[in-house]
């Protein structure tokens, strides 16, 4: 009699015990905590992937509640046959400066490995009774390290654009990257980034002054790859943010060719409409594309982000400038990594990163070493 007794009381305490922390799930509503990393809760329609909250292919495409520390920080949808995201939500909540030196992670549970939380796969295999772990579902950091192709790890979800270390940690995890040639990273995309994050920093505070706006970041694929792992061929993001007028909403976009560039203008920033128009292009399938709620305005551009030609030209020559100093130094680097070879240490894989908000961060490898100390010193007389 006692026995049973005790075996309901556990089953009791283990009723009111919270839920398990899954977080590859079938649909981002899923888990409650997810929902607020979409405009209104209202996920992207993409037509033939994701329509109307509905993963269409859920063997391929992984929802992904981003979950660090024991805190939901993000969501991805992940594509598991191309090996890279098709796009991470986030909230834009402000920014902090600085890069975490934080190993890249991956998702267990794409390899339906039951532990909590993004982890390193050396982590993975502790947890796993010091047993590898077969990964055939996404990519590890050995598809970016050792490569060719100059090509970077490229944020989805930026690092610049967390609020917090922890914040900035959870993006580093290779569901959130995608391979983005360096000169793009570091170039036009880079400004890109920049420039809105300063937009959305002084236009998305409510009433209450507090600063929140929703961002979806995304890549469409390509026919090329960087071994095992698809390489985009362009990148897109759409911001939505209501301001401190009464139903006042601000939106806008930009997207970008994935390839090599010189002396390139700055990406120009479009409406969501114009983007809707480019990515139907791409996304095949029912319906049509959307990333927003009606909310948000398909048609119009915040006013900071439309400077007056006078001004907008001379910011224009500035970041012209600016990422001409970048693809220099990118074409040098690549000479100098020959000539200064430091070698990694055996499982380091930390990327050496020159720029500290997320910007020029170096894939360790480009040719799998450290870029030279004295290097990276010349290299931020430039930033």
């Amino acid at each position: 009699m006692m026995g049973v007794l005790n075996h309901l009381s556990t089953l009791l305490l283990l009723s009111l015990l919270p839920p398990a922390l899954s977080h590859v799930v079938e649909n981002f509503s899923d888990v409650p905590q997810c929902k607020k990393f979409f405009m209104k809760g209202t996920t992207p329609n993409l037509p033939g992937i994701l329509v109307n909250g509905t993963v269409q292919n859920q063997t391929r495409y992984k929802p992904i509640c981003q979950l660090f520390n024991n805190t939901y920080m993000f969501a991805t949808l992940y594509d598991t046959t191309k090996r890279i995201p098709v796009f991470s939500a986030y909230t834009f909540t402000g920014y902090t400066t600085g890069r975490p030196r934080q190993s890249w992670m991956i998702e267990s549970q794409l390899e339906d490995i039951k532990i909590e939380e993004m982890k390193t796969q050396h982590e993975m295999k502790e947890l796993n009774n010091n047993t590898d772990i077969t990964v055939d579902h996404q990519a590890v950091d050995a598809d970016y390290k050792y490569n060719n192709m100059s090509m970077d790890r490229g944020h989805l979800f930026p690092c610049s654009y967390a609020p917090d270390d922890a914040a900035k940690r959870s993006t580093f995890t290779l569901t959130n990257i995608v391979p983005q040639e360096s000169s793009f990273n570091g170039g036009r995309w880079c400004v890109a980034e920049l420039k809105v994050r300063e937009a959305l920093w002084n236009n998305c505070k409510k009433n209450n002054n507090k600063i929140e706006a929703n961002v979806v970041t995304g890549a469409v694929p390509s026919n090329n790859k960087l071994n095992l792992v698809n390489i985009p061929d362009l990148l897109w993001t759409a911001f939505c943010c209501e301001t401190s007028k009464k139903d006042n909403w601000i939106a806008g976009a930009y997207w970008g060719d994935n390839k090599e560039e010189l002396n390139e203008k700055e990406l120009d920033t479009i409406t969501l409409a114009k983007l809707y128009e480019k990515l139907n292009d791409h996304y095949h399938g029912d319906g049509v594309v959307k990333v927003f709620p009606d909310q948000c305005p398909k048609d119009d551009i915040p006013e900071e982000l439309l400077k007056d030609k006078d001004k907008k030209d001379k910011t224009d020559q500035n970041n012209l400038k600016r990422m001409s100093d970048v693809q220099g130094i990118l074409t040098k680097r690549r000479k100098v990594d020959i000539l200064r070879e430091l070698p990694l240490r055996d499982g380091d894989v930390h990327d050496h990163c020159v720029y500290d908000d997320d910007c020029v961060c170096s894939s360790v490898g480009v040719k799998g070493y450290y870029l030279p100390v004295v290097f990276v010193s010349f290299f931020l007389t430039f930033k």
